[in-house]
C-alpha cells in the first residue's frame, strides 16, 4: 500500500469524510502520517457539539474568552480545542516524541462528545494567561496571629485565581482563652471566620467564580455549640458552608446516650463533659431550620487516607467532596453516563448509529431498550485519568507550597454525572434495590479501571513521589487518589444531564424572561418519551411545570411515572442509600443532597443522619424545601419587642439571604418598569424591587422608594390586596397604555404587578386544592427551587450539596 492509500485508508477508518490534501503524500513515517491525518481532521470534521440554549447561554456568561470590552472572543469549540491542546502538551514532559496531536484530538472529541467534562477552572483558565485549574484546595489556620493572617492572605490568591477553599477552625483556642503573649483573651474560632467571610467577599473572583469556603469545627472543641448555630442569621457567613467533624467516639456516645469531654485544642485536656445527644440534637435542629451545619466522619476520612505519615487530615473543600491534606489541592472531571450506554441489540446499534435513523432511535428511547457499554465507559475512563493527571503538570499553583504537597501525591477525582438518565434509559427506578445495584457496579467499575489506568501511567510515568509513604506502596499508583463525586451543576448544564448522582430535579419547569415571557423546559428524555408515545402536549408540559413532577396525572403512562422520580418524590432513606452505594468504591467522598419536604421534622433529619452513619458515608448534606426562606431567630437573647402607646410595636420580618421570585414588564409614562416580585415559603408576595428601564432621576429613585415600603409592609404582616388597594388607580401626567388596560403612573403600574401575581397564585392554590391528599402539596409542601438567582434571578436549586442556576450556570462552589 503506498502513501496516499495509506492516507486515504486512514481518514475513512477515522470515519473523517473529506479529502486528505495530497502535499501529505510524501510523509512516509508511519508515525508522522497518522499525526497529520488526526491535525488535518481536526479542521475538515471536528465532533459536531450538541449543546442546548442554556448551555450555551452559560459558556458564553462564564467560560468563553472575552477581550477587553467584554466581548466573547471564542466559540464552545475553541473552548474545547484551547482546553484540549494546553492539556495535551504535558505528554512532552514525559515523552518528547510523544504525539500529542493524537492526545489533543481525543481529549477534544471526548468533552465535544460531552462524555466526560473537567471541572470548571479547568475549561475557563487552560491555555489561557491565569493557568489555574484546580477547583478544591485546604489550607491549615494555625493558632497564633500571624498563621491566620498568612492563611486570609493564601485564602485570597486562591479565590483570585477561581478556587474554592477548606478551612478546619479546630486549632484555635476557645473564645475566653488566655492568650500569654498579650495577657488578654482569645476571640476564639467564630471571630476569625469573620475575618475570612470579609475577605471572601472582598474578592468575588472578578465575577467569573465566586470565592466559596467550607469552615470545620470539631465536635470536641469548647466553642461547638456556638459553632453548630452560628449561620442561623442569616445575614452571616454568606460566603461560608460549615460543617461539623464528628468523631467515631462522639457517635458511640449519641447511640448510648452518654456524656463526652470537650477538649482544649492546646492541651488536649478535658474541658468540661457535655451530652452527646444535646449536641447532636442541636446540629439537627441547625440543618433543620437552613441546611446548615452539615456532618462529615472524619475518623472514617482518615481511615482512607492514603498519606497517613504526612499528616492527618482536618478539612475538606467547600462541598465536603475532596477530603485534603494542609496545602494540597486536587483537580475533578466527571464523566457523562448518559452517554455510557447502548441498545441492548447489536443490531438496533447499527441501526441507531444511522444519523438518518432517528425514528428508530426515539423508539428505543421510549422504550427504555439501553444497557450500559462497558467498554465504552473502560475507554472514557482511561482518557480520563491520562487528562487529569495531565492537569497537575499544567497547572500553575497559586502558593509554591501547594505545588510541592500537589505534585508529591498527584490526587485526581474522576466522578460521574447523568446516573439519573442512564437509569432512566435502562428503565429503572431511581427509589429501587436495582438502582442501588446498577450504583454499585457502576462505581466499583469506574474504581477499579481508574486505578489499573493510573498504574498504567505509574509504569511510564513514574509512581506518585510519597508512594512509598502511602498504604498503596505495594500497587504503584501515578495518583494517590482517582476517584470522587464532585458537584457537576454547572458542567452538567453543559453536558445537558442531571446532575452529579443526584435524580432528575424537575421533569418540566418554566423559565420567566425578563420581558414575561414564558419558555418551558422540559427534560429531553421525556420530551422524547411524550412525543414517541403520543402523549405530549404544550398544555400538559406546562401543567408540569407546575408541580416539577408527574406524580397523579392519568394522562402519563405509568411506567414512564416510575421512571421519572424527582427528588422530592423520593424519600430520604433513598437518597442516602444512594449514596452510600458509591461512597463503598469512591477513594475521597461523595457530594450530594438529601432532599425534605417541607414538612418533615427534626425527627426525620436525625433518622437519616443516623443511617448516614451506619451505612458508611463521609458525610452528609440536607435540605428541607422553603427552610431557607423561612425567619430564623438569631442567637443570643430575645429582646421584647418595644411598644408604643401600650400597644406592641410591628417588626418586619428579616429578609432572608436567598429568595425567590418572577419578574414583570409594565410600561409606563416614564418607560418600561421592571417589577421583581420575591415570595416567602407559602408563595405570597414577600418584597418588591423595581428597576426603571435605561430612566433614571425621580421616576427611578421615587419607584425604588416605593418598591421599599411595599416591601417593608409585606415583611410587617400587612396583606398584598391592602397594598394593592392602596397604590392602584395613582395617576401622574404622563399615563399610558400596556395590554389594552391604561397604566396611571409607576404606583400604578406595581399595583397592577403584584395584582396580576396574586391572579396567577390564587389559581394555583385552586390547583393544589383539587389533588388527592397524598400528592405533594404545590404551594407548600412541594417548593422545588431554593431561592432565586443573585446573578440573573432565577430559580436555584440545591444538588450535589451546592446551590445552581439552570438557567445562567451562576454556581455557589463548583
Amino acid at each position: 500500500m503506498n502513501t496516499v492509500e495509506k492516507v486515504k485508508d486512514f481518514s475513512e477508518a477515522m470515519n473523517i469524510g473529506a479529502t486528505i490534501p495530497v502535499q501529505v503524500a510524501w510523509q512516509t513515517s508511519e508515525s508522522q502520517l497518522k499525526s497529520d491525518v488526526l491535525k488535518i481532521s481536526q479542521h475538515l470534521k471536528p465532533p459536531e457539539i450538541k449543546l442546548s440554549q442554556n448551555a450555551i447561554k452559560v459558556l458564553e456568561r462564564r467560560y468563553l474568552k472575552k477581550n477587553e470590552d467584554g466581548k466573547i472572543v471564542e466559540t464552545p469549540k475553541d473552548m474545547l480545542r484551547r482546553v484540549a491542546n494546553n492539556i495535551a502538551q504535558a505528554d512532552l514532559l514525559y515523552d518528547p516524541n510523544a504525539d500529542i496531536n493524537e492526545t489533543e484530538q481525543r481529549f477534544y472529541e471526548t468533552m465535544a462528545n460531552l462524555e466526560f467534562i473537567p471541572n470548571s477552572p479547568t475549561l475557563m483558565n487552560a491555555g489561557r494567561e491565569l493557568q489555574q485549574l484546580s477547583a478544591c484546595f485546604v489550607l491549615p489556620i494555625g493558632d497564633s496571629m500571624e498563621e491566620i493572617f498568612t492563611a486570609v492572605k493564601d485564602t485570597a490568591l486562591i479565590h483570585k485565581s477561581g478556587g474554592g477553599t477548606g478551612f478546619s477552625f479546630s486549632k484555635l483556642r476557645a473564645a475566653g482563652s488566655r492568650v500569654a503573649t498579650t495577657s488578654g483573651v482569645s476571640s476564639g474560632p467564630i471571630s476569625f471566620m469573620k475575618v475570612f467571610d470579609g475577605a471572601t467577599e472582598a474578592i468575588k473572583q472578578g465575577g467569573t467564580r465566586r470565592g466559596a469556603n467550607m469552615g470545620i469545627l470539631r465536635v470536641d472543641h469548647p466553642d461547638i455549640e456556638e459553632f453548630i448555630v452560628c449561620k442561623q442569621d442569616n445575614t452571616k457567613f454568606n460566603n461560608f458552608n460549615i460543617s461539623v467533624s464528628l468523631t467515631e467516639h462522639f457517635m458511640k456516645c449519641v447511640e448510648n446516650d452518654e456524656e463526652y469531654e470537650l477538649l482544649d485544642p492546646h492541651t488536649k485536656r478535658a474541658i468540661k463533659r457535655v451530652p452527646a445527644r444535646r449536641i447532636f440534637n442541636s446540629i439537627v435542629e441547625s440543618a433543620w431550620k437552613n441546611g446548615e451545619p452539615g456532618i462529615i466522619f472524619i475518623d472514617r476520612i482518615n481511615r482512607d487516607n492514603p498519606t497517613p505519615s504526612l499528616g492527618e487530615i482536618e478539612s475538606t473543600n467547600p462541598c465536603g467532596e475532596q477530603p485534603l491534606l494542609p496545602y494540597e489541592s486536587c483537580n475533578l472531571g466527571s464523566i457523562n453516563l448518559s452517554k455510557m450506554v447502548k441498545p441492548k441489540n447489536s443490531n438496533e446499534y447499527k441501526a441507531m448509529s444511522n444519523e438518518k435513523n432517528s425514528t428508530h432511535c426515539s423508539s428505543l428511547i421510549a422504550n427504555c431498550s439501553f444497557e450500559i457499554d462497558w467498554e465504552k465507559l473502560k475507554d472514557t475512563v482511561w482518557l480520563s485519568v491520562h487528562f487529569l493527571d495531565n492537569v497537575i503538570d499544567m497547572n500553575r499553583y497559586p502558593l509554591k507550597k501547594i505545588e510541592l504537597i500537589t505534585k508529591g501525591n498527584r490526587k485526581i477525582g474522576l466522578g460521574v454525572m447523568g446516573f439519573a438518565d442512564m437509569l432512566i434509559l435502562m428503565g429503572v427506578s431511581y427509589n429501587s434495590n436495582r438502582a442501588i445495584e446498577v450504583a454499585e457496579e457502576v462505581m466499583s467499575f469506574i474504581n477499579r479501571e481508574s486505578r489499573m489506568a493510573s498504574s498504567s501511567l505509574a509504569k511510564k510515568r513514574g509512581v506518585f513521589p510519597n508512594n512509598h509513604q502511602s498504604t498503596f506502596s505495594s500497587q504503584q499508583l501515578r495518583n494517590a487518589t482517582t476517584t470522587t463525586i464532585a458537584p457537576t451543576g454547572t458542567i452538567s448544564i453543559i453536558a445537558g444531564c442531571s446532575s452529579g448522582i443526584e435524580p432528575i430535579f424537575a421533569v418540566s419547569y418554566i423559565r420567566t424572561v425578563m420581558d414575561k415571557d414564558e419558555l418551558v423546559e422540559v427534560h429531553p428524555i421525556f420530551l422524547e418519551m411524550a412525543k414517541e408515545r403520543g402523549f405530549y402536549s404544550e398544555r400538559l408540559m406546562k401543567d408540569i411545570a407546575k408541580k416539577g413532577h408527574i406524580c397523579d396525572m392519568p394522562e402519563i403512562p405509568e411506567d414512564i411515572c416510575k421512571f421519572f422520580v424527582t427528588s422530592h418524590n423520593i424519600s430520604p432513606e433513598w437518597h442516602i442509600k444512594m449514596q452510600s452505594a458509591f461512597q463503598k468504591y469512591t477513594d475521597n467522598a461523595v457530594s450530594k443532597t438529601v432532599n425534605f419536604k417541607t414538612s418533615a421534622a427534626e425527627e426525620d433529619v436525625k433518622k437519616v443522619y443516623m443511617l448516614a452513619y451506619k451505612l458508611g458515608c463521609k458525610g452528609v448534606t440536607i435540605y428541607r424545601d422553603g427552610s431557607r426562606d423561612e425567619q430564623v431567630l438569631s442567637t443570643g437573647d430575645k429582646k421584647e419587642k418595644a411598644k408604643g402607646n401600650g400597644q406592641p410595636m410591628i417588626v418586619p420580618r428579616p429578609r432572608p439571604d436567598i429568595t425567590r421570585g418572577t419578574t414583570q414588564r409594565v410600561r409606563t409614562g416614564c418607560g418600561n418598569l421592571y417589577v421583581t416580585i420575591n415570595v416567602c415559603n407559602e408563595g405570597k408576595p414577600f418584597e418588591i424591587f423595581t428597576r426603571m428601564g435605561k430612566a433614571g432621576g425621580c421616576a427611578a429613585s421615587q419607584s425604588e422608594a416605593i418598591g421599599r415600603l411595599v416591601s417593608l409592609a409585606l415583611r410587617s404582616g400587612i396583606e398584598p390586596d391592602e397594598v394593592v388597594k392602596q397604590l392602584m388607580g395613582i395617576s401622574c401626567h404622563m399615563p399610558a397604555w400596556e395590554n389594552g388596560n391604561r397604566v396611571l403612573s409607576c404606583s400604578d403600574a406595581i399595583s397592577k404587578a403584584v395584582s396580576t401575581y396574586l391572579d396567577e397564585f390564587k389559581e394555583l392554590e385552586k390547583f393544589s386544592s383539587k389533588l388527592p391528599n397524598n400528592s405533594a402539596n404545590i404551594i407548600g409542601d412541594f417548593t422545588p427551587f431554593a431561592g432565586a438567582c443573585p446573578d440573573c434571578g432565577s430559580a436555584m436549586e440545591l444538588a450535589d450539596g451546592c446551590l445552581v442556576c439552570r438557567a445562567c450556570g451562576y454556581s455557589k462552589c463548583s
